[in-house]
This record gives C-alpha cells, structure tokens and sequence, in this order.
C-alpha cells in the first residue's frame, strides 16, 4: 500500500482519539519550549520530551487505516 493511499483512508476511533491526545501533547511542550521567560531546566527536558512524545505518536497514528473492508472482500473470494 502506497503512504499516500494509507493516509487516505479512515482511522479507527481509537487512534484518532490517541491523535488528538498526541496533538495536545506536541502542543503543550512546544508552549512550555518557547515560554518568554526562564523556566528551570527540568521543566524544558519534560517538555520536549512531550514534544516528541506527541509528535510521533500523531504521526503513528494517523498512519493506521482499518482493513475491515478488504478483509471482508477477501473472506468473499
């Protein structure tokens, strides 16, 4: 299967809700990274962490697609 085909097809509910959550998280690291005023640095290593965190589990999870409908046409065949 082509990335481009997988992206197009729909994502079980499970992994858009765990995409959302991975947005949120991205976003809240990039926030704390780029706060105007200084933060410890505990603080800036979590937060990139979340960053990363939210990142690839985003990215994972946008990229699972359902097979139930050609799982089924194979099962007819």
């Amino acid at each position: 299967m082509k990335l481009t085909t997988r992206y197009k097809k729909k994502t079980p509910t499970f992994f858009r809700k765990l995409r959302n959550i991975g947005i949120a998280l991205a976003a809240a690291g990039g926030v704390i990274i780029a706060a105007p005023i200084s933060l410890p640095a505990i603080l800036v290593t979590v937060a990139t962490y979340l960053t990363v965190a939210g990142t690839v589990a985003t990215a994972v999870s946008q990229a699972v697609v359902s097979d139930q409908d050609e799982d089924q046409d194979e099962d007819e065949d």
